[in-house]
């Protein structure tokens, strides 16, 4: 059976990889990328084959252009399915719901951010997919009754035990792993979802660099240019291997919500800045339920201080944070698992 996957973004490289690998063994896989910051160089270091749907970068970020590119993808998508003929696509984008439909093949989209913050999305994309896949915690609204719920997150296709083991030597390169260090994120932002949102600014993190700077080493991972004074903290660091680096940091800090929960369900403290707080149904389930992320809305910045300074205390000892972890996996499931068991059952179907 042939099973494309649609990648649109460095997070959903990481949430399909392992279904990839498994899958790629039985059966024909197709990549379809769309050029996101490291998507792409992701895709080369594993090795995998992959078709560039659109890798020139969108001029404007209003909805006429976001069309427009949309448009131009499905065009390119169309083609593509026409020429291989895929039995089955998943992914988190529209074009695999649109074209799967014209086609009649079925199409699993992929998602754990509620409808009201990505609406034009959801308007898009669930109407004509053959099936959602979602975690509990995530509002599909009207879409509930073709939704596959389940306890979990889409970091746990590959952060869980199962999938993923945490390895000291691959970041030694990177970062002195002998004494507390703290990574900061910095996110551009700017997707047609990000619309009026805010995160740190250059004020605020100088104040958590002057928090943090006498208590071990800062790493800044930024998606947007950084100023001439955050340049020594600057951390070029193999994509790959970030997830090694946030299990080992002391403390994870940033306005990114993907980092924030990658983190949390790591067992690093995590605390997040942005206008995003309090209205993702997942995030908000990791702080309420588990305490293993910390959400801190961008009109309380000195609350922001404050809760990493509370933080500190875990630099030297991270094992509250791992008991944590332990009673979250004990109510979760391995979301690769679960992907496997949709695609296998569709493919069940198709034969």
């Amino acid at each position: 059976m042939k099973v494309l996957f649609y990648l649109g973004h460095p997070a959903h490289f990481h949430l399909f990889k392992n279904s990839i690998k498994i899958l790629k063994e039985e059966h024909e896989v197709y990549i379809v990328a769309k050029e996101k910051d490291v998507l792409i160089e992701l895709l080369k270091n594993e090795n995998f084959s992959y078709y560039n749907i659109l890798d020139k970068k969108r001029d404007k970020n209003n909805k006429f252009f976001i069309a427009l590119e949309l448009l131009k993808r499905e065009m390119k998508l169309f083609k593509f399915c026409i020429k291989h003929r895929p039995n089955l696509m998943i992914g988190t984008s529209a074009e695999i719901t649109h074209v799967g439909k014209l086609l009649n093949i079925p199409s699993i989209v992929t998602n754990e951010d509620d409808i009201n913050e990505v609406p034009f999305f959801a308007k898009i994309a669930y109407p004509l997919a053959t099936k959602i896949l979602a975690p509990i915690s995530c509002d599909v609204g009207k879409w509930r009754y073709k939704t596959i719920q389940y306890r979990g997150y889409q970091e746990l296709a590959y952060l869980h035990p199962n999938n993923f083991t945490p390895d000291i030597e691959r970041i030694k390169k990177y970062i002195d792993v002998s004494k507390p260090f703290f990574i900061l994120r910095f996110a551009k932002l700017n997707a047609h979802h990000d619309k009026g949102k805010s995160g740190i600014t250059n004020e605020i993190a100088q104040e958590l660099i002057d928090i943090l700077k006498p208590y071990g080493t800062i790493y800044i991972t930024s998606e947007r240019e950084l100023i001439k004074e955050f340049e020594p903290y600057k951390i070029q660091i193999d994509p790959n291997d970030i997830h090694h680096a946030l299990y080992f940091a002391s403390i994870y800090i940033g306005d990114s919500q993907t980092m924030a929960a990658e983190s949390a369900v790591l067992g690093t403290p995590s605390i997040r800045y942005n206008d995003f707080v309090g209205k993702l149904g997942y995030l908000n389930e990791l702080e309420d339920k588990y305490a293993l992320t910390f959400g801190i809305e961008t009109n309380s910045s000195q609350k922001l201080l404050d809760t990493v300074k509370e933080n500190l205390q875990y630099i030297k000892s991270k094992e509250e944070f791992k008991r944590r972890v332990d009673i979250m996996l004990s109510e979760t499931i391995d979301t690769n698992q679960l992907i496997l068991d949709v695609i296998h059952q569709n493919i069940r179907k198709g034969k």
